[in-house]
């Protein structure tokens, strides 16, 4: 008798800490299972806004201006070496150091221009991620998501958690597309 008194008593304590194992694992699966998650196609969001189209649109003109400037000055520099050959030595000593110096400023034209064009385009980039940052946290926030992802750190995604057009609508409200 003592000893099933001792076997009940040790059969209670097991059937505690099993109903305590299985409590805990149901809260946690249940704290898991009310988490929202949803991931976003970041090159799509950045391809199809209507900002960076535009920005697009703007750089390609600037970048269009420059190989014009480049072109005419290259044509320049060409015009005089051949024209440099037809000279006398003399003549071609004080020619030679206008060259030089043509094709210095051309050298130094370049090199100011692509820096601009890179410092501009970077500085446009950053304010479209930031944009489309703030757009992933209101629709996030509005719609309880706890976490949002970027599309390329997952190796596998179902496709019902991908939350990129509703974010792009957002994006396109805040900036329509320019007639």
């Amino acid at each position: 008798m003592v000893m099933d008194f001792k076997k009940g008593e040790i059969m209670g304590k097991l059937l505690k800490v099993f109903f305590i194992f299985i409590f805990l694992i149901l809260s946690i699966n249940k704290g898991l299972a009310a988490e929202k998650l949803g991931y976003v196609d970041l090159s799509k969001l950045f391809d199809e806004y209507n900002k960076t189209k535009e920005y697009d649109k703007i750089l390609e003109e600037r970048q269009k201006v420059y190989e014009l400037e480049r072109e005419k000055r290259v044509k320049d520099i060409k015009q005089m070496q051949d024209s440099l050959n037809l000279l006398s030595d003399k003549e071609k000593e004080s020619k030679k150091q206008d060259l030089d110096q043509k094709i210095k400023s051309l050298q130094d034209f370049d090199l100011k221009n692509t820096q601009d064009l890179r410092r501009e385009r970077d500085e446009k980039m950053k304010e479209i991620l930031k944009d489309i940052e703030a757009a992933i946290s209101e629709y996030a926030s509005k719609e309880g998501y706890t976490l949002v992802f970027n599309d390329r750190v997952l190796v596998y995604q179902d496709k019902s958690l991908d939350i990129t057009d509703k974010v792009l609508n957002i994006l396109q409200k805040k900036y329509p597309a320019q007639k």
